[in-house]
């Protein structure tokens, strides 16, 4: 009896002392802690009332929400004449085309991947980059309300409530693309529906973005470990941001405070947007931002690389798009959107040589580097998909501001964006690609024996070789006249060509953009068109047979790019852009009107 009891006693001391060690190693370097402050965790989920976490930088001087009676703001749409019987049948034969597909896609992911954020349209799988949240059926809500489909967005409100965002499953949350596919589209399906759990489930999500802003100089952890900022460990800015992913929550946020009351979120953004107006003519290209900024010192002015395009883009957009949510009662953003596009007009945009000698604007790089003491600033003629979106932007924001010539900007860039589509021989543009800038953008004829030397140049091969090596090159890159070399010819179901055509048009009214629009869908929807949905693909230059399709459907595809197709086919006090602002991920927020 002894005997076994001392040997329990040897083993109860041992098994303690094992917990003791094991305890130690976790709390020391482990990723998981032993306890959590609030909930349980399981299989590595932690859940968190993220409004009840304790501040650690609590704010001091709260900024208010502005107040006073909305600025009557310029007229944005054309006042459309009627149509005739025939135009109007072809129009709804067209939308009822693109409305055709988004049914097929949306049944697909309620069959193959309801609740996960991402339907992969070749397999019939999912995919979960986004937190797992649903972000397709959060992303496609006003969707669905736009098209009319009401029995598929009740459906998915319902589902949409149980989604729990104090559960967290992964590490690093990037607060950019929450905010723009979550908030946003919470935000958006309240403005239009009015179903209070949709603002309710907004107000979580914007709790649970707001931890992320608990730092000592109140700027953000754009790639956020929410579940360190679970177990409450400090928290700091990084000094690696994109400007992109600081400077886009005008919109979300202040929307939310809007509707809300609580002007927390609007406090949080105009930390950043205060942060950015001080700095602005003190950059290396005054009035525009580097593209990579140091939110920790909060510098925003010293890197290198100026552009309109990826990792800058919807900073520029939100600009012109917040002073108009708040019915102008905001006038900083449209002194930084003015001063921005000054800089961006006179640096950034260059004519294009073309073939066809087509008046189109495109928009590069600027690039930034001392030489013997000195500033040197270079264009690098990037072409990207992304950048599209600017034609859309100049053209709402000049009419926002009363400046013709930011519309007549805008309308060069989106028939920059279209020739592009239109060059391709599959009718699809490339996500990155590049053309020769014009010497001149008043005379710009085209000179073959120029754009070879070009080819060449941008192969990293001497400009004096003779015609047969370029012919080489333009024969296995595909390249289409005028482009010079096309980097990466995916389609990843991009929507900011159809984004600016669709603003244009609403503008201006021209119809030939209707056709373009209408040639556009054809491509994409031939191309990327799978047994379940339709998917990204590999290389549009490929001239025949089937692309290859990369089983990639995210969530802007539903989100943005076939919503802004039905859009353009519909009539034109649907979604009108006197009444609402699309956010970057095109949901839209209701304006502040007089």
């Amino acid at each position: 009896m002894f005997v076994r009891r001392k040997s329990l006693l040897l083993l109860l001391v041992g098994f303690i002392l094992f917990l003791l060690y094991s305890f130690q190693r976790l709390d020391a370097g482990g990723p998981s802690p032993v306890k959590r402050p609030l909930g349980d965790t399981h299989r590595g989920q932690t859940e968190t009332q993220w409004s009840r976490l304790q501040t650690r930088f609590p704010v001091k001087d709260m900024r208010a929400l502005p107040t006073g009676h909305p600025l009557a703001l310029p007229k944005v749409q054309k006042d459309f004449a009627p149509e005739s019987t025939s135009e109007r049948e072809v129009r709804l034969q067209r939308r009822d085309a693109v409305k055709a597909t988004f049914q097929r896609c949306w049944t697909s992911y309620r069959k193959h991947a309801w609740m996960s954020d991402e339907l992969t349209p070749v397999s019939g799988g999912t995919h979960n980059p986004f937190g797992g949240w649903a972000a397709t059926l959060v992303d496609s809500l006003d969707t669905l309300w736009i098209m009319g489909l009401r029995d598929d967005f009740d459906e998915a409100v319902a589902a949409a409530a149980n989604i729990n965002f104090e559960t967290v499953d992964t590490q690093d949350i990037n607060v950019f693309e929450t905010t723009i596919r979550y908030l946003g589209g919470f935000l958006a399906a309240y403005d239009l529906s009015g179903d209070n759990r949709l603002l309710a489930k907004a107000r979580e999500v914007g709790e649970m973005l707001y931890v992320a802003f608990d730092t000592p100089n109140r700027m953000p952890m754009t790639r956020w470990n929410a579940l360190a900022a679970a177990w409450e460990r400090p928290q700091l800015a990084d000094e690696h941001v994109l400007l992109a992913e600081i400077g886009t929550f005008s919109l979300e946020f202040i929307r939310l405070s809007m509707l809300t009351g609580d002007p927390k979120w609007y406090d949080a953004v105009q930390r950043i947007i205060e942060a950015l107006h001080d700095q602005q003519q003190t950059t290396r290209l005054p009035g525009m931002w580097p593209v990579t900024v140091n939110a920790r010192t909060k510098d925003f002015r010293t890197h290198s690389d100026y552009t309109l395009g990826a990792m800058a883009d919807s900073l520029y957009e939100y600009l012109p798009k917040t002073y108009a949510l708040v019915g102008g009662l905001l006038p900083i953003y449209r002194d930084m959107y003015e001063a921005s596009m000054e800089t961006a007009i006179r640096y950034n945009l260059f004519r294009p040589m073309l073939p066809d000698e087509k008046d189109v604007l495109m928009s590069g790089l600027v690039t930034s580097r001392m030489e013997k003491g000195e500033l040197v600033r270079q264009l690098r003629p990037d072409g990207q998909h992304l950048v599209c979106f600017a034609g859309g932007m100049l053209a709402l924001g000049g009419k926002l501001v009363r400046n013709d010539t930011h519309v007549e900007k805008g309308e060069k860039l989106t028939d920059g964006c279209v020739w592009a589509y239109q060059a391709i021989p599959r009718g699809i543009m490339p996500e990155t690609y590049h053309t020769l800038p014009c010497d001149s953008a008043e005379h710009c004829p085209w000179d073959e024996a120029k754009w070879r030397r070009a080819v060449l140049s941008k192969a990293g091969l001497s400009a004096d070789l003779d015609a047969k090596q370029a012919d080489e090159i333009i024969a296995n890159k595909r390249l289409p006249m005028g482009f010079t070399a096309i980097d990466d010819p995916r389609y990843v179901l991009r929507p900011e060509a159809i984004e600016s055509v669709f603003i244009l048009y609403r503008i201006t009214g021209r119809k030939d953009l209707l056709e373009s629009a209408w040639k556009m869908w054809e491509a994409i929807e031939e191309n990327t068109r799978t047994p379940l949905a339709n998917s990204a693909i590999a290389d549009v230059t490929v001239k025949a047979g089937e692309p290859e399709k990369l089983d990639s459907m995210e969530s802007f595809w539903l989100a943005e790019t076939v919503k802004y197709f039905y859009l353009i086919f519909s009539e034109p006090d649907l979604i009108s852009l006197d009444e609402y602002v699309l956010n970057t991920e095109a949901h839209p927020f209701k304006r502040l009107l007089p």
